[in-house]
């Protein structure tokens, strides 16, 4: 599964743990305990986010996928492919 991240300008999904930046999460309908095991893995990409700077800079501007998303993306950064609904991006 993959998810869509995006910095939230108002009410967000999850914050980082880190700088508390919040985020909303654009995804497909899963189980609760895919929807859990998600959140984690959504925590671990914004911990790495912060290898390079302590705050909240260090996310991407735009949207990022989570997992990391290896193949193409459009000239917003965006990926091409991937589960994310069209209307997240």
């Amino acid at each position: 599964m993959q998810i869509l991240c995006k910095i939230a300008k108002g009410k967000a999904e999850t914050h980082c743990g880190i700088c508390g930046q919040g985020f909303i999460m654009f995804w497909d309908r899963q189980s609760r305990n895919e929807r859990i095991a998600a959140l984690h893995e959504i925590q671990e990409a914004l911990r790495r986010h912060h290898r390079t700077s302590p705050g909240p800079e260090a996310h991407p501007a735009a949207s990022f996928p989570v997992p990391d998303w290896n193949g193409s993306t459009g000239p917003d950064g965006v990926p091409i492919s991937g589960t994310a609904p069209i209307w997240g991006i």
